[in-house]
């Protein structure tokens, strides 16, 4: 999300030079492009890049030499283990340190682990022994789909500091925000560092939990959209981010969650480390019991199958309807639903992709499977439909026109993607991940 501060900083009045190592990815940018889907993002890109207000260089020495404020935005990916890759963090501070030669400050956006600044520090000290490089914490909340209107409307500002310097400079940068109500939470590194990631991993607490109660509700005949709107009405607990489905994916909550959870075990804290880890498992056995769903979906008479895993699978022909990991964006990374629709093919079905945005995106990750213009050219004689992301345009597509696409009127909603009930009125199977298996 860097592309997104340099716009924003830009937007609010500040000259902003992005860096970056990527030469085509530079070039893009100070042509007013992002590169990816971010709604107001190219827009905004255009109208500074324009006005000279913001440009894009892989010069480390001509940052340097452009600010003495540095926001450092690199990936943080997590490792096998679940701890994050810091290479990038460390490879970019010395970068920017080997070509200071006045006092900077390096403010970081990343998601890391505490004890990330203070190990930053000792990088840039080790290359300049005066200690012209102080380092701050400023994690950033962005939701992708919705970056640019949390960048400039952000509910919290959180900056974690070491001295007085840092955060003078810092409320000085966002006080156009801070002018206008935005909430500034002033905290030591340690605190600031562990912002972000503890805030992913609460979220995915919340899914795992609501997917959790799904389970039980199959197994009683219980509605969990139900009893969502009921612990939804409770402020203590709220509605955001109780909606049962497939689970959580993206390029934060998965790595955040193990993030967090590796750190723990690092520092000891074995309940922490626990809980974190039953988060993900549960996150992740969304996509198995799915998968057997569509097995069930797909068997005419479950007797006759065996007891081999994906038996009834071979040769079905399947449409997914989603690809990126939720809607709004053209995100594919970690997807449950691409990851599904690669799962199936694997275990022999013919699967057919269509997405309104991510489709480029998935067919270069997953090139193995079939791709289709519409939702309705994805059915073609589809034995099942299955849909994974609960993007607006899935649910406006009549059961009618659909049934007269796919060859059998079956349908299994993994994320609350439509209205069952309609479809089951119009005759359509319908299994869902998140209730009783319910229709004709």
């Amino acid at each position: 999300m860097g592309a997104v501060h340099a716009a924003c900083m830009a937007e609010i009045g500040h000259e902003v030079l992005g860096v970056d190592i990527d030469e085509g990815k530079i070039a893009l940018l100070n042509s007013g492009k992002a590169g990816f889907h971010e709604p107001g993002l190219d827009e905004m890109l255009m109208r500074n890049v324009a006005a000279g207000k913001a440009r894009f260089t892989t010069s480390f020495a001509e940052a340097a030499e452009f600010a003495s404020t540095h926001f450092l935005g690199v990936a943080t990916p997590g490792q096998p283990d679940g701890s994050y890759d810091l290479s990038q963090v460390i490879a970019a501070v010395a970068s920017l340190a080997r070509n200071t030669h006045t006092p900077c400050l390096v403010v970081g956006k990343s998601t890391v682990p505490p004890g990330t600044a203070a190990s930053l520090h000792e990088v840039a000290a080790s290359i300049l022994p005066a200690g012209n490089v102080e380092i701050a914490w400023n994690p950033e909340f962005l939701r992708e789909g919705s970056a640019v209107h949390d960048t400039l409307m952000p509910d919290r500002i959180v900056i974690g500091v070491a001295g007085d310097s840092a955060e003078m400079t810092l409320r000085e940068i966002y006080h156009p925000l801070i002018d206008v109500g935005t909430p500034l939470v002033v905290t030591d590194l340690a605190t600031a560092e562990l912002a972000k990631g503890a805030a992913n991993a609460f979220l995915s607490l919340k899914i795992s939990f609501i997917n959790a109660m799904a389970d039980i509700c199959t197994a009683m005949n219980g509605d969990v959209r139900a009893l969502a709107h009921v612990l939804g009405l409770d402020p203590r607990i709220g509605p955001a981010f109780l909606k049962a489905g497939i689970g959580y994916g993206g390029s934060c909550l998965p790595k955040d969650v193990r993030g967090l959870a590796a750190f723990a075990d690092q520092v000891g804290e074995r309940q922490a480390n626990e809980l974190l880890t039953l988060v993900d498992a549960i996150n992740s056995a969304r996509r198995d019991r799915l998968l057997s769903l569509v097995e069930e979906a797909v068997r005419a008479e479950p007797a006759t199958c065996s007891s081999h895993a994906g038996c009834c699978l071979e040769g079905k022909r399947i449409a997914v309807w989603g690809a990126a990991y939720k809607p709004g964006t053209d995100d594919v990374r970690d997807s449950p639903g691409l990851d599904i629709a690669c799962r199936l093919h694997s275990l022999g079905a013919d699967v057919t992709v269509y997405d309104p945005m991510a489709m480029g995106n998935a067919l270069t990750v997953s090139p193995e499977l079939a791709y289709a213009d519409s939702a309705l050219a994805a059915l073609n004689q589809a034995d099942v439909v299955v849909v994974v992301a609960a993007w607006p345009e899935f649910a406006q597509i009549s059961p009618a026109a659909a049934g007269s696409a796919a060859g059998s009127m079956t349908l299994v909603d993994a994320c609350q993607g439509i209205d069952t009930a309609i479809w089951q009125a119009a005759g359509w199977r319908v299994l869902s991940l998140t209730g009783s298996h319910v229709g004709p």
